[in-house]
């Protein structure tokens, strides 16, 4: 018949048009993003009262900023009702829950705010009740098959860098040794660089995880800084797996994946604008810090000492405005 060979090419057309409908939603649920947000035990109300603004402040960024769907942000906290509490029982069971959910393609970031502690052999993250350690963090996290970042911003932290790391896993600790056993500040600086256009160090709009956390690691020496105080913690990023980690404005390995990957719609964005640029921008803010630290530290040196210093200083941080200059293609 003559019209058959058209009839059976619209088919063939509209059979492929089906095919590509259906595979849409499969596509859409691809890259879900999940947070976990808990603050342990406070122990004081004052604690109490800090945790909870830390809390809402993150969920208002995730939600309002990131975009992320709020069925998908789960808190748990000191106070909260029978499926909210803080609770080891809780924790499992939220973990055991998001793990049958989140795909390969997903994201899951959890966010630990509040008390950590050493007991001489692994560190702990103080819960309503028993406590699980970063051991026990690390099995009840395993079997996740997504993307997962951890931020613990609690102290004591570092053993959670080991036991968390590992192939697509970008793991933050608000502390690079067992003995920092004080309470930390990082969470302050951490949720407040995902609103804080400062962050943007490559001014691309976007704020990666790992200018979040280098924002907060910077925020944090300028806290004690301007109080004339020693640092009690110093902030750690682990994203290529070998659980040693790298400070802030430091050399190293960690760096690439992270400053790649944000928490918005656009989990793996586009690469930074250049990564050589970013680390030298990262290096120049390092510098104006260590600056700031030393004319904190004049009154302590003798003229000399301070001078030799500060012209260092000054002559690095030249040398990096220069390359900078130079990757964005201005002039000398």
């Amino acid at each position: 018949m003559p019209g058959v060979p058209k009839v059976r090419t619209l088919l063939k057309v509209l059979v492929l048009h089906a095919l590509v409908v259906l595979t849409l939603p499969a596509r859409a649920a691809a890259a879900e993003r999940y947070a976990l947000i808990v603050t342990g035990a406070h122990g004081e109300a004052s604690y109490g009262d800090q945790y909870a603004i830390w809390r809402q402040s993150a969920v208002t960024a995730l939600i309002e900023k990131m975009a992320f769907d709020p069925q998908k942000v789960v808190t748990l906290f000191e106070g909260g009702d029978l499926a909210h509490e803080a609770s080891a029982a809780n924790l499992r069971r939220t973990l055991s829950s998001l793990k049958d959910r989140i795909g390969a393609d997903d994201l899951l970031f959890v966010l630990l705010i509040g008390h950590g502690s050493f007991d001489g052999t692994d560190a702990k993250f103080n819960l309503v009740g028993p406590d699980l350690s970063s051991s026990d963090w690390g099995a009840l996290l395993k079997p996740v098959a997504g993307r997962v970042v951890v931020v613990d911003t609690t102290a004591a932290s570092f053993p959670f860098l080991e036991h968390l790391s590992g192939p697509r896993r970008i793991v933050v600790t608000a502390t690079d040794s067992v003995a920092q056993r004080f309470d930390t500040i990082f969470p302050e600086y951490f949720i407040r660089a995902w609103t804080d256009p400062g962050a943007d160090i490559d001014k691309n709009g976007r704020v990666s995880l790992w200018e979040a956390f280098t924002a907060a690691s910077l925020g944090v020496r300028r806290y004690y800084t301007q109080r004339g105080q020693l640092p009690t913690e110093r902030a750690l990023l682990d994203d290529d797996g070998d659980g040693a980690g790298r400070e802030a404005g430091t050399d190293g390995k960690d760096g690439s994946v992270s400053s790649r990957l944000y928490l918005d719609s656009d989990v793996m964005g586009a690469a930074p604008t250049d990564e050589v640029l970013i680390g030298l921008l990262q290096k120049r803010a390092a510098l104006q810090i260590e600056i700031d630290e030393l004319k904190q530290r004049r009154p302590l040196m003798t003229p000399e000492e301070y001078q030799q210093e500060f012209e260092k200083m000054m002559l690095d941080l030249s040398r990096v405005s220069r390359d900078i200059r130079r990757r964005q293609g201005g002039s000398d």
